[in-house]
């Protein structure tokens, strides 16, 4: 016994969306809307930005600063779980700034005599 072929033009998937309809297009009025006089698009042309200048700061790893001190990895890391040497974590890993280091280093000097 053989179905009924069934045509493509009267059949529609009940389950299957139809193609979805595309967004709003957005108004003239609101893509040229006026800039504040502190953007940066709002500046005259010619007019240097001159950024104010930043302090660098140097990070380093952890065993940059194993070696700087002459300690190991696992020293470094109980200092900075101790809270004696500050430290930023970065996914999984740490850095330490290098001011840091210096900081703790002084702090941490003795004088024996």
């Amino acid at each position: 016994m053989t179905m009924p072929q069934r045509t493509n033009a009267a059949y529609v998937r009940p389950a299957v969306p139809g193609p979805r309809p595309m967004a709003r297009p957005i108004p003239a009025a609101a893509m040229a809307r006026p800039v504040g006089p502190q953007h940066p698009a709002a500046m005259p042309v010619g007019r240097p930005v001159v950024p104010q200048p930043r302090a660098a700061v140097t990070f380093l790893t952890v065993a940059e600063v194993a070696s700087m001190m002459r300690v190991s990895k696992m020293t470094v890391y109980r200092l900075v779980h101790a809270g004696e040497l500050s430290a930023v974590r970065v996914g999984r890993s740490f850095r330490v700034p290098e001011r840091a280091v210096q900081d703790y280093l002084r702090d941490a000097y003795t004088d024996i005599a």
